[in-house]
């Protein structure tokens, strides 16, 4: 299991929001790479860049940041945010993108995601956000009446098979996984999925490898290494020790 630390950009900055909540936003760094480089530096291995412009907008607006992150820094970054067209799919891996993470547009355009799938299938990952059970969309501004198990059995059906699933209520909240959303989610799952919500101390990454599941591929740290509750070394190590 890998840690995957968080790089969200708004207006060309690397920022965290409180439960999604664009209202809700704290600054890190002016300058997302430099954000990038420093957990790269000290020891992680990906990186989860999200476009939150994009996520709002519906069209991708930092794909230049992704591609100066990917051309400088030697390891595999995950990317969404406003992708909801094969161009934009297209143009985020050319810029450099390992994989390329729908929303929105998986849940609503089932034209694109098969589309996407068809083209790109290893690098496709779907994000399955859920906030009291349910699937939240546009940002998570938009509460969808679909359960996050009717979500992965249908998105599975058209052939996804790799997933970020996020708990909402504990973005940035620094309070701790949600345990057994982690564990309903991976019981109904095939391939591999990546976690992320609430992560505040190393005890919480602890929590989340003792949960044994073979299928729980790597875990996104955002707030609580950005505001130094624990490096990123200390925490591979840990995960490592799980391997």
């Amino acid at each position: 299991m890998i840690l995957l630390p968080a790089i969200d950009i708004i207006d060309g900055k690397a920022v965290r929001l409180l439960q999604g909540d664009f209202d809700q936003r704290t600054d890190y760094d002016s300058d997302p790479l430099d954000a990038a480089r420093r957990w790269v530096d000290a020891g992680a291995r990906a990186l989860h860049v999200v476009d939150l412009d994009g996520a709002r907008t519906g069209t991708p607006a930092n794909v230049r940041h992704v591609e100066r992150i990917a051309s400088t820094l030697q390891v595999p970054v995950q990317v969404g945010g406003g992708l909801r067209s094969l161009e934009s799919v297209r143009a985020l891996l050319e810029s450099g993108a390992s994989r390329v993470i729908l929303g929105t547009a998986a849940f609503r355009d089932p034209d694109f995601l098969d589309a996407a799938v068809a083209g790109h299938a290893e690098q496709v990952v779907v994000s399955i956000d859920a906030r009291e059970g349910l699937v939240a969309a546009a940002g998570w501004t938009e509460q969808m009446q679909l359960t996050v198990s009717e979500a992965l059995a249908d998105l599975q059906a058209r052939g996804v098979r790799r997933f970020v699933y996020s708990s909402i209520d504990r973005d940035g909240m620094l309070i701790g996984p949600d345990l057994e959303g982690a564990r309903s989610f991976a019981q109904g799952l095939r391939e591999s999925f990546v976690y992320s919500g609430g992560i505040g101390e190393l005890a919480d990454l602890k929590a989340l490898a003792e949960l044994g599941e073979p299928k729980l591929s790597g875990v996104i740290v955002g707030k609580a290494i950005y505001e130094g509750r624990f490096n990123v070394a200390d925490a591979q190590a840990l995960l490592d020790g799980f391997s």
